[in-house]
């Protein structure tokens, strides 16, 4: 107040008092918020330094929530990628009973040779041909062969077809040529002709020795007598003999199944079939398989794997006229009812497997995004939008997978229908494998950047926290001694007016 007038030593002192106080004051203050700069006041530089990180930490804390739900997306993607492995695999499981299951035909597609004259499992080939002339022989001159009164028909086999001479008819030489070449066709390369001798004569008219000589069979029709001959007539054979009934010749076979087309060559020669298990090795990759009987004759049929197919279509030199594969083709594969209901029964299982691939992909969302249905995850990093990581997600339903119902009847059938489901489970498996590797990757970076932020977090509130934080200890050593100069001064203040109160014991 103007009115009131102190001496120099009680003004001094009260100014010292004054700035003790005010020192005391911002002590406490520090001590009671844990901040020596509270205000721009206190420092404008540390302050707005510290309000600036602040910031920045907590904008980056605001981001954690979207990381912390980005990696609970890929958990819930990567959870459901495994339960998809385990229902492929119990779908494999299927596609596998369908294998050690009963192949659903009773009878597969074959075809069988005439019996090959000496042929064994090492050798195919069999022996030379027959000689080229066969001689029926009696003992009375014919001039036509009179099988008016026979009981049977007369047959009798050239080139391994059968030729039939009708009973109650009598035939000449030219008419039985004629019937050989009509029943046998052209390429029989037969002459007939009745000696003076009694003897039936069928002559090849090939070169001796050529490769497709005519064979010409034994009589096959009853006692000879009953046939017009005399009792005692036989077939007799003369001649040269022509080469084997399968060397050099080739064989072809259009693909059965899914198999590959066959193209062989029977023989002696590099490369060549001659054993019964050179022609297995042949057939295999064309889903067929060989067997010969104790009579030589040659079948082949299908394997498990293509027991619904039929065999291709048979050609080849070993298919031409007069050869043993003449004629052929493969029966139609005869099915097995209880068997076929067995995989039908599998192929429901695969189907109920199919639909719960599907229901799982579609149910491995969380929080609205699923990246097994084809949504994107989008995730920031920093403050200004500028650190950020994409995920394409994918559509892992059976469609996505490449994995198709299968229909009763049509698939499981036989072993290759297995098979070819057994491929497309594989590649499944490969997919899943294939995206659960990108997502660890993804999830993998997503958390080494969430911990990052949180470090960062870290490093900026103590950066601020450097800036603007007192010392507590130092602040409360401050204050006891701001206690204890207030306290002097404030009795040096007395002492300064100790003068002014003499005067008032004068004035009393």
């Amino acid at each position: 107040m103007s009115g009131i007038v102190l001496s120099a030593s009680v003004r001094q002192n009260l100014l010292s008092l004054q700035s003790t106080a005010d020192l005391l004051a911002t002590t406490q203050n520090r001590l009671s918020t844990g901040k020596k700069v509270n205000t721009a006041l206190d420092n404008p530089t540390n302050f707005f330094t510290a309000q600036s990180l602040d910031n920045r930490a907590s904008d980056i804390n605001n981001l954690l929530d979207g990381i912390g739900n980005g990696v609970q997306v890929l958990q819930a993607a990567n959870t459901g990628i495994t339960s998809l492995q385990k229902l492929v695999d119990s779908a494999k499981s299927v596609a596998n009973q369908a294998l050690q299951a009963a192949v659903g035909y009773s009878a597969k597609s074959s075809v069988t040779t005439a019996a090959i004259p000496g042929a064994t499992a090492d050798n195919l080939l069999g022996t030379a041909a027959p000689a080229s002339n066969a001689v029926l022989t009696g003992t009375s001159a014919l001039a036509t062969l009179d099988l008016t009164a026979a009981a049977t028909d007369l047959t009798f086999k050239v080139n391994s077809q059968t030729v039939t001479l009708t009973k109650g008819a009598s035939y000449t030489a030219a008419q039985i040529t004629s019937a050989i070449n009509t029943q046998v066709g052209t390429s029989a390369k037969v002459n007939a002709t009745l000696n003076g001798s009694g003897d039936l004569v069928l002559t090849s008219t090939n070169t001796a020795g050529a490769s497709d000589a005519v064979t010409v069979d034994t009589f096959s029709s009853g006692d000879a007598s009953q046939l017009g001959f005399p009792a005692g007539a036989s077939a007799t054979a003369s001649g040269s003999a022509g080469g084997s009934p399968l060397s050099g010749l080739t064989l072809t076979i259009g693909a059965t199944g899914n198999g590959t087309a066959t193209s062989i060559t029977f023989g002696t020669g590099a490369g060549q079939v001659k054993s019964l298990n050179d022609l297995n090795n042949a057939l295999s990759a064309n889903n067929l398989q060989a067997s010969l009987s104790a009579a030589g004759a040659l079948t082949i049929s299908t394997t498990n794997d293509a027991a619904s197919a039929t065999i291709g279509t048979i050609g080849g030199t070993a298919a031409g006229a007069g050869k043993l594969f003449n004629g052929l083709t493969g029966s139609a594969p005869v099915q097995d009812p209880t068997a076929l209901a067995n995989r039908a029964n599998l192929v429901n299982q695969y189907n109920n497997i199919l639909d719960q691939i599907t229901t799982t992909a579609q149910d491995a969302s969380y929080n609205g995004i699923n990246l097994l249905n084809g949504d994107q995850l989008k995730l920031t990093f920093n403050e200004t939008g500028s650190s950020t990581l994409k995920i394409q997600g994918v559509t892992f339903d059976a469609t996505g997978l490449n994995l198709t119902k299968l229909v009763a009847g049509t698939d499981f059938v036989d072993n290759a229908s297995a098979n070819a489901t057994l491929k497309t489970l594989n590649n499944a498996s490969g997919l899943l494998r294939t995206q659960a590797s990108t997502l660890g990757s993804n999830l993998s970076i997503v958390q080494i950047r969430q911990d990052f932020s949180k470090n960062l977090i870290n490093v900026l509130q103590t950066g601020s926290s450097n800036l603007t934080l007192a010392d507590t200890n130092e602040e409360a050593a401050n204050s006891q001694a701001l206690s204890t100069r207030q306290s002097i001064a404030v009795s040096a203040l007395a002492l300064a007016n100790q003068s002014q109160q003499s005067v008032l014991q004068l004035l009393r």
